[in-house]
């Protein structure tokens, strides 16, 4: 059963991009029990499933069957369920679950899970939950809630081994397998100071193999690498990425440990900023797969508008050629070519000019480098395709100055592509802008506005 809900059944091995993750013909067998009302045939196919699995499946059904599968699972429901599910998906499990059991499923989460559910909440629901969690798990909610939204505090899991540096190897071991309040999961044992400062880490892997005599100063490892309360999650990736961490505790002002940020967290965040640049540069806010239809419609129309502006200012400049276009109707045919192009090169600038300032490969310091760069490839790459369209305008429509223009248009808004997609996520960031928002936007106005300036006004010049 496992096996086939995994999708490792014998068609599935076969192909390798099937292993892991549903089976097709798994979601349409949940299907057709709970469309017939076979919910004990319903409830053996899923309830082996892993929590991810179980939510992909939710996601894949429809309102209807949604909501039948959240009653057979009720009695058994994993609440990490509700962490791995889309954001409208997630709503309507939620509604379907009722308070009283989602505030048992928050309660059963880890801290930096349940802080991160509480917070997706809207206001009214926020409230009505944290009225019914247990009081130990809404202090603890409601402190990961006080620091800022993308901050350390929020990711951090609250559930911590710490000890004091005079343990030995043998108390500590003893420590773990008696105490009740050990997370279920830990990489690395805390030492710290009698202020609860940290002075030191021990990995699980260290301590089992120390003699139970040696006292943890004699074994840890003595580093002074910690996250503030307040860092911004995405330098808490960037920390774990240059470091090859596993974990890192996090400390208040005051230096005392309040937790611990886990590897398992930070690929999240790595996975979810890389999505947010990409859907950004397309101008879409957020993924919207479940979204209702006027949601979607309410979320994509502004960055459309906006771009329709940009696109008057390109239709502009057209305007300042129309005796030119009226004379020669050949221009029409290759102004596309010229936009087209353009915005292709820019687009490959654009990309890595915003990944690299995401990843800090990219900096102020060595900005003029890669503009230098980016500037020298779109100026050849121009000179390369300039070479391949040049002659197939001339033999196109018979004169070789369109040929010439064309070309030299083509290099100078390659020109421009490799310039401005460097220097407009740079300006953005100067001035505190995200990137990754608006880059796309001014890049398609520079490229297409100065791309047709370039080729309509040489032709002036050279075909009239």
């Amino acid at each position: 059963m496992q096996d086939k809900a995994n999708g490792a059944n014998s068609g599935s091995l076969e192909v390798e991009d099937d292993l892991y993750g549903l089976d097709p013909e798994f979601v349409r067998s949940v299907e057709e029990a709970l469309a017939e009302g076979r919910t004990d045939a319903a409830r053996e196919l899923t309830e082996p499933l892993h929590y991810s699995d179980a939510a992909d499946l939710l996601e894949r059904l429809d309102a209807e069957d949604r909501a039948k599968l959240v009653e057979v699972l009720r009695a058994d429901f994993e609440p990490e369920i509700l962490t791995e599910l889309d954001e409208g998906v997630r709503d309507e499990v939620i509604e379907a679950l009722g308070f009283a059991d989602l505030a048992t499923a928050i309660a059963e989460l880890d801290s930096d899970d349940a802080v991160w559910l509480v917070s997706q909440l809207d206001e009214d629901e926020r409230a009505r939950v944290m009225e019914a969690l247990p009081s130990e798990t809404r202090a603890i909610v409601a402190q990961g809630l006080s620091y800022p939204e993308y901050s350390a505090g929020r990711m951090m899991q609250r559930e911590l081994v710490a000890v004091p540096a005079y343990w030995t190897v043998g108390e500590t071991i003893d420590y773990l397998r008696a105490a009740h309040s050990v997370p279920d999961e830990f990489y690395d044992l805390y030492v710290v100071d009698p202020r609860h400062r940290p002075i030191g880490k021990i990995g699980l892997a260290r301590l089992v193999r120390g003699r139970r005599p040696q006292r943890l100063r004699e074994i840890m490892d003595d580093e002074s690498l910690t996250v503030p309360v307040a860092a911004d999650r995405e330098e808490v990736a960037f920390l774990f990425r240059q470091q090859d961490l596993v974990s890192a505790p996090v400390v208040d002002g005051a230096g005392r440990l309040v937790g611990v940020i886990t590897i398992d967290d930070v690929v999240d965040v790595i996975d979810e900023e890389a999505a947010d640049d990409m859907l950004r540069l397309a101008g879409v806010p957020d993924t919207d797969l479940y979204r209702a239809v006027k949601d979607t419609v309410r979320s994509r129309i502004p960055w459309l508008l906006v771009n329709m502006c940009t696109a008057l200012v390109a239709s502009s400049v057209i305007g300042l050629f129309e005796h030119t276009l009226e004379q020669i109707v050949a221009l029409a045919v290759l102004m596309p070519i010229v936009a087209g192009l353009g915005g292709n090169a820019g687009t490959q600038t654009l990309a890595v000019a915003v990944r690299g300032l995401a990843t800090k490969e990219l900096d102020f310091d060595n900005a003029l480098q890669v503009i230098r760069k980016e500037v020298l490839v779109g100026m050849i790459n121009g000179v390369v395709i300039a070479c391949l369209i040049g002659p197939v305008a001339w033999a196109w429509f018979g004169q070789p100055t369109i040929g010439i223009v064309i070309g030299a248009a083509l290099v100078f808004n390659l020109f421009i592509a490799g310039l401005m997609g460097s220097v407009i996520p740079l300006t953005l960031e100067k001035f505190g802008i995200d990137p990754a928002v608006a880059s796309s936007i001014f890049l398609t106005m520079c490229t297409d506005s100065l791309g047709f300036f370039a080729f309509l006004g040489l032709a002036t010049m050279f075909l009239l």
